[in-house]
């Protein structure tokens, strides 16, 4: 007797899929970015938020907002040219952010170079952006956090330089906002950050970072 085939219910996986809880593979993105920043209204301008920035700026011009919370990150799925792809925002403070994209690329079975990380980087003058397939976090906590975690360094990156005015100051600089005579150079970096996410997501990181690290 041939097996009886159960039809899925379309309300109970839309329930699934929107408490993060779906298993099936077909539906797991296929792409991960995570922008890092610290949780909360008081750090939304602060310079060590560009990475929660350039997820928000992809989702405006998405028209899509993030309306989900798993495992200690705010979710957005979208599809970038053809490719599913989760943005996520850690809500675990900077330093604790492998905990949540850990917990995630485990989740959707994902390889460590199919996760992005974006964040900011005080070596860099303001306003620059630079990709690279690997390597360590080069003193940044919240990247070190997810090299931990994801037990590897082959993992791509996107940083966008804050500066560094004052090497006595580092605390205080980057959980300080950004001035108003700077937003001009943000908004252009943030820009271009986008469009290199993009670029990753379509190409790969290869000719992301050929087309952006100029």
């Amino acid at each position: 007797m041939d097996k009886m085939i159960v039809p899925i219910s379309t309300k109970w996986l839309t329930r699934r899929l929107q408490r993060g809880d779906a298993v099936l593979h077909s539906f797991a993105p296929m792409k991960l970015i995570a922008g890092l920043g610290n949780p909360g209204m008081k750090y939304t301008r602060n310079r060590h938020n560009v990475g929660f920035m350039v997820l928000d700026r992809l989702a405006r011009a998405e028209h899509r907002k993030f309306e989900r919370q798993r495992f200690n990150a705010q979710l957005l799925e979208l599809a970038l040219g053809g490719e599913r792809v989760l943005l996520v925002k850690p809500q675990t403070y900077m330093n604790l952010s492998g905990g949540a994209v850990g917990k995630l690329a485990a989740f959707y079975h994902l390889p460590r170079p199919d996760v992005i990380v974006v964040y900011d980087d005080l070596d860099l003058p303001l306003g620059k952006i630079r990709l690279r397939a690997n390597g360590s976090s080069g003193g940044h906590h919240g990247m070190e956090s997810i090299i931990n975690h994801l037990g590897g360094s082959d993992i791509p990156r996107l940083r966008i330089g804050i500066g560094r005015p004052d090497p006595m100051q580092d605390v205080g600089h980057v959980l300080g906002n950004f001035h108003e005579d700077e937003m001009s150079v943000l908004d252009d970096a943030l820009q271009r950050a986008e469009n290199a996410l993009r670029v990753w997501v379509r190409d790969g990181i290869v000719k992301a970072m050929n087309a952006y690290n100029g």
